[in-house]
């Protein structure tokens, strides 16, 4: 009986440290992603390319988005639903390629937040954002709660906020845009939760193995919580953002 415990101890500690690996792989693909876009935004913002991707009026205070402006605002939404094919079907370098493809032209389709919302706002805004989603993801990763209802009703009201922006986009209410934007930083706080707790036991499916197979999963975990952070960055900016 002393054997046996003995035996079990070490393997349940080498996959906890496993976890933890899994973990900080996940969290670093992540935060460089963030980087990566924060600096493509930045750059395009701040350069003439920006005038490829938006027609500005600083006069009139207007802008709007040029043809290749709307390539590149669609091109992202596109890469997310190639992503699981690429993850299941390519190799690991295509994986990694890919996500970076993706943080970049993010970055290129969000540069109109430099613009439009003042540098100190943005900042404050981010910190709040960090620290919410940083309470969410310690939630999910630590709770003994099934989270899968939750996420399935994030997930509906997900749907139901895209339907809304689209109906939005030619109604153009304010009241209704800032009603969304509430709605959606709520949404973007549980799928927070969920996907974390998703994110781990993804890893406990793959029985803990080390290959190209779990460094892929991590790559796919990384964007999904990506995905969680910008949009709930880009709502709360939304509702307490300061603009020029």
């Amino acid at each position: 009986m002393e054997t046996q415990e003995y035996i079990r101890k070490p393997a349940v500690e080498m996959m906890d440290e496993g976890l933890r690996q899994y973990m900080i792989k996940v969290f670093n693909f992540m935060g460089l992603g963030l980087g990566v876009t924060a600096l493509t935004a930045f750059l395009v913002a701040n350069t003439s390319l920006i005038k490829l991707i938006y027609n500005i009026d600083y006069a009139q205070r207007a802008m709007s988005m040029s043809v290749i402006g709307w390539i590149v605002v669609l091109a992202p939404l596109a890469l997310v639903f190639a992503f699981p094919y690429v993850v299941k079907n390519k190799s690991l370098q295509t994986t990694q390629a890919l996500f970076w493809l993706f943080s970049a032209l993010m970055g290129a389709s969000l540069s109109s937040v430099f613009i439009v919302y003042t540098a100190t706002s943005m900042v404050r805004v981010f910190l709040i954002t960090a620290s919410t989603f940083g309470v969410m993801a310690l939630y999910g990763y630590t709770t003994k709660r099934d989270l899968s209802k939750i996420g399935s009703f994030c997930y509906m009201g997900l749907i139901g906020v895209i339907i809304a922006t689209i109906v939005n986009f030619f109604m153009q209410s304010a009241a209704f845009y800032y009603a969304l934007s509430y709605i959606t930083v709520a949404i973007f706080v549980g799928l927070t939760a969920w996907d974390m707790q998703k994110i781990k036991g993804v890893y406990y499916a793959f029985g803990g193995a080390d290959n190209e197979e779990t460094a892929k999963i991590a790559i796919s975990g990384a964007m999904e919580l990506y995905l969680d952070f910008i949009n709930l960055f880009l709502a709360l900016l939304r509702i307490m953002g300061d603009r020029r």
